[in-house]
């Protein structure tokens, strides 16, 4: 694992506290910090749906360009046709150091989404483009769909996309790329095939307080969270069949309140039953495929 997998409260915190629009002050994003405006780049590339400002090198400004294009096209599938707009904006850094430099999120922050730009460096490793994936799929939730969502909902979708599976200029969200943030902590869950066993240990946070934000400091709990809202997300859209796509996109619309939950998918011991199953599948598989 490297030093920057292992900087996940960077892209959480950030992407919590700092910059996604989540929960009922949705409509209300944080002040910036203190501090001079960042420095965006004067050299722009475009695509046919983004305005990149880089910093980085000609082809690490072209793979993050076919990534995030990759990364839209994905969301269209899910979510439809998206009304033509102007391109979205981004920000790309020459490295590590100049984004730190310029960074007006948290200070742990690796990429971050402040309206209307994302905001990030060019990655390195198995998987260089989860953390700008992430981002950039909070900036269509907000820019191109108009949502304003609790965390759980934003945080899991965009989880979703930013840790799918990107391959030949495809991204597939319903592959879990073992590379990208929250996956590879999922090996790590002590899973004991009891549900109910694991919330008493701690390992599981109740479906109920994960929905309805009442549950333990996501500070002292930032991994266990994003696995959960990942998850919730991967089963919402995936498991069973998909049974609950239709439901879980009605959902959205509506912001991902409890009680519209509780109203299209359905009771929390129910579907948490389903989830957390869903949730132990892919554990299995991940291990599988890494022959432990």
């Amino acid at each position: 694992m490297t030093v920057v997998r292992r900087r996940a409260i960077g892209l959480l915190l950030a992407g919590t506290l700092a910059v996604a629009a989540c929960g009922r002050d949705s409509d209300r994003q944080p002040e910036a910090p203190h501090g001079p405006a960042p420095y965006i780049p004067t050299r722009v590339i475009q695509t046919p749906h983004y305005r990149i400002h880089s910093a980085a090198n000609a082809t690490q400004a072209r793979d993050v360009a076919a990534a995030v294009e990759a990364l839209r096209d994905a969301y269209g599938r899910v979510f439809g046709n998206i009304a033509p707009r102007e391109r979205l904006e981004l920000v790309l850094y020459r490295d590590r150091a100049e984004f730190k430099a310029n960074n007006r999120s948290s200070p742990w922050a690796e990429a971050y989404y402040r309206e209307p730009r994302a905001y990030g460096y060019p990655g390195s490793g198995d998987n260089p483009h989860h953390w700008m994936l992430h981002e950039a799929t909070h900036q269509l939730l907000r820019q191109a769909s108009g949502f304003r969502l609790r965390a759980w909902a934003n945080e899991g979708v965009a989880s979703y996309f930013g840790a799918g599976t990107l391959s030949e200029g495809v991204l597939d969200p319903a592959k879990p790329d073992r590379s990208a943030y929250p996956v590879w902590w999922l090996a790590s869950m002590r899973l004991s095939g009891d549900p109910q066993a694991d919330i008493d240990r701690g390992e599981i946070i109740p479906l109920e307080q994960i929905v309805e934000g009442t549950g333990p400091p996501i500070a002292q709990n930032v991994n266990t969270y994003y696995l959960h809202y990942w998850s919730l997300a991967h089963y919402l859209l995936e498991g069973d069949g998909s049974r609950h796509r239709a439901a879980f996109l009605r959902l959205l619309d509506r912001g991902g309140e409890p009680a519209d939950f509780r109203r299209l998918i359905g009771p929390y011991a129910q579907v948490q039953r389903g989830w957390y199953e869903h949730l132990r599948g892919m554990q299995e598989r991940l291990r599988a495929a890494r022959g432990n």
